[in-house]
């Protein structure tokens, strides 16, 4: 388990590279959601998403105390862009394993940051596994892509934010992949203001989280096809499940439909573009009881491929 001295620290840790993201709102979006909704815009952080918290968290601390050969880690893209642009900026080079099928944006992304990619499979279990082999053999440091105390504490310094930004806040929705950020987000909130209902989001198809809360212990569902690519992974965290199970309100499910309008909404009323991953948390916020509380969707990230924003505008 983290803890809220923790996130305090790594927020003073990654202070000269995670900047403070905005807050946005629509009165028309709030107004036929029946609700105030605000949008927490990691999309806008640096690299585009919230992993370059965690990510610089971790590689700073690693790269202080053990003067690593290389950086190695594993992601759908958003993690492994984050990872290459900080080990760029430490002079470490940096290895990226990606599934067979990740988002051409993120890779360019992550060469643009000098990242060797190598892709390996589909699911998140076949690509951490070749991720930990190339890191034994190149005698590098493996950064997780969400299930170490650095990385969620990182992560967790949006609860932090989000809770400074905006005044009575009801609920606060939570896209799930592995678990880092809900585990972070839910720990910095529930440490400081328990009353906050913090609400985690999945899509329908990639419901690891939302069954293994269920049956009481992790459950691997296997690969995914959800249009929410960052949110493909199999299998709760080791680490980020328990804070998941001591703290959160409650997980809702989303399907792709319900992914796609909300994706629609957010660019054509806010003049917003995030990913897939990121509408999630916006579609579950609009099916929240309209019964005018403050309401904050957590926008995960905005690198998307163009193909793939004409596909979820059709």
């Amino acid at each position: 388990m983290i803890n809220l001295e923790q996130i305090y620290q790594a927020r003073e840790n990654i202070s000269d590279i995670a900047k403070t993201t905005p807050i946005m709102t629509s009165n028309r979006i709030s107004a036929n959601a029946g609700n105030q909704l605000f949008l927490k815009c990691e999309h806008l952080q640096k690299t585009g998403s919230f992993k370059i918290r965690g990510a610089s968290n971790k590689v700073k601390d690693a790269a202080a105390r053990l003067n690593p050969d290389a950086i190695i880690t594993a992601s759908s893209g958003n993690h492994g862009q984050a990872v290459a642009y900080i080990a760029n900026q430490l002079g470490v080079p940096s290895t990226i394993v990606v599934p067979e099928d990740a988002s051409v944006n993120k890779l360019k992304a992550i060469e643009l940051y000098h990242g060797n990619v190598e892709f390996c499979g589909t699911t998140s279990e076949e690509r951490i596994n070749r991720a930990k082999k190339i890191c034994e053999a190149e005698n590098g440091i493996y950064i997780p892509p969400y299930d170490d105390p650095l990385i969620m504490a990182g992560q967790g310094t949006v609860g932090l934010e989000l809770i400074e930004q905006v005044e009575d806040i009801g609920e606060v929705y939570v896209p799930i992949g592995g678990g880092g950020l809900i585990s972070g987000v839910l720990t910095a909130i529930k440490e400081t203001k328990p009353s906050i209902r913090v609400i985690g989001v999945e899509p329908a198809i990639a419901n690891d989280t939302y069954l293994s809360l269920n049956k009481g212990e992790r459950v691997n569902i296997g690969g995914t096809t959800t249009i929410a690519d960052g949110l493909r992974t199999s299998i709760p965290g080791e680490l980020t499940f328990p804070v998941v199970q001591k703290y959160v309100d409650d997980i809702v499910l989303v399907d792709e439909d319900a992914i796609q309008e909300a994706f629609g909404i957010v660019l054509t009323r806010m003049k917003q573009v995030i990913e897939a991953s990121a509408a999630v948390s916006v579609a579950a916020a609009l099916r929240s009881a309209p019964d005018g509380k403050r309401i904050v969707a957590l926008a995960s990230g905005g690198n998307i491929d163009n193909k793939v924003i004409q596909s979820l505008l059709k």
